[in-house]
Formats: C-alpha cells, structure tokens, sequence
C-alpha cells in the first residue's frame, strides 16, 4: 500500500498538546498548502463548502493499541478502535470542515485540530443525506 501525501496542513497549533481533542472544542482556522502536482484535483471545490480532510498524524504511536479516552487516566482503559484518539497503528486523522475560501494552491478552513505540518492524504466533500 502507497499512500501519498497531497499538502501539508498550517496552523497556529503546533504541538500536540496544544491542539484541542475535537474542532468543536477551541480549534483554530487553518490553510492547506496543496502540492503543485495536484492543484487540478482542487476544480469543483468551492468557498461555504463542507469538506473531510484526511490526515495522517505524523506524530501519533503507532505501536499503541489501548488507551484512556481523551488522555483521562481515570477513566477504563480501551482499545483504539473505540476511540477517536491519534494514536493508532494507522494514524488517519479525519476531519470535518468548512472552506473559507481558496486561492492558488492554499485551502482556508475553519476549526480543524491538526497540528502545524500534518501531511494531508485526501480531500473529499461531505455529502449529506437528502431528505
């Protein structure tokens, strides 16, 4: 399996720590820098758009496969699977946002958790259900 990373993610959150659990919970806007080479795979997205952001977080355990949800160490221990922490064997981070708006080969959205220089692997537009 080759994954290749299509952009890299900048933000004022620049480590882990800093970086809330959730979007909902404090995240800041945030650009996605797009690489040259996939800049035309960016036709069709358009400002006021909501869009998942795939991510590969670089910085996550791979080798953990427990843990105490949202870094509590007071609450039962779980297996990753039923979380939705960043460390994994597979680190994909999947996050649901807005586009602000687009320019060239930079992306601005709002409220997304990755921390500075997180590696994008994918774009893709929510699509909701219809009624």
């Amino acid at each position: 399996m080759n994954l290749t990373h299509i952009g890299r993610v900048h933000s004022h959150l620049t480590t882990r720590t800093s970086a809330p659990h959730q979007a909902h919970e404090g995240a800041v806007h945030a650009s996605l820098e797009i690489r040259p080479a996939y800049i035309q795979a960016l036709d069709g997205l358009k400002a006021g758009m909501d869009i998942w952001v795939i991510t590969w977080l670089h910085q996550a355990d791979r080798n953990k496969l427990k843990t105490h949800p949202r870094n509590n160490p007071h609450s039962h221990l779980q297996g990753v699977f039923s979380t939705r922490s960043p460390d994994r064997p597979n680190p994909i981070g999947l996050h649901r946002t807005k586009i602000l708006s687009i320019t060239d080969h930079w992306i601005r959205v709002e409220s997304l958790e990755a921390i500075d220089g997180t590696p994008i692997i994918d774009i893709k537009p929510v699509l909701e259900q219809e009624v």
